[in-house]
């Protein structure tokens, strides 16, 4: 295989939700992390979900009929300031778990509504 390619990054990640997740999507992803909703196109609406901007990348909270959240496999964003962001999941009620693990970063996880693992992690 030549270098015919080349990997520019990840455009986005989808996180599986229950039917009818919209709004507390919305209210989780927007409200509290602050996230803004990117319009999904026309022809996607029908399906459910929303999508939220996160830096360059986004995330795509898709409906699965069958849910089951992921509890293991999950997206790590990065943040500045995460220490900010810590104290204000911790003043909303977000349970959270801080890991040090890794030397170097700071880092927690938490769930979203649905049950889904998310980390957090900024470099120190």
């Amino acid at each position: 295989m030549g270098n015919e390619f080349a990997w520019m990054g990840i455009d986005h990640v989808q996180l599986a939700a229950p039917v009818g997740c919209e709004e507390e999507a919305r209210r989780f992803f927007g409200d509290v992390l602050g996230m803004t909703e990117v319009p999904k196109p026309e022809k996607l609406k029908v399906r459910g979900g929303v999508w939220f901007q996160c830096g360059p990348q986004m995330i795509h909270i898709g409906v699965e009929a069958v849910f089951q959240p992921a509890k293991k496999a999950h997206p790590a964003f990065l943040v500045g300031n995460i220490e900010r962001l810590l104290a204000h999941l911790q003043e909303s009620g977000i349970p959270i778990r801080v890991d040090d693990e890794i030397p170097g970063v700071i880092r927690f996880f938490t769930e979203d509504p649905f049950g889904n693992r998310l980390e957090f992690m900024e470099g120190k």
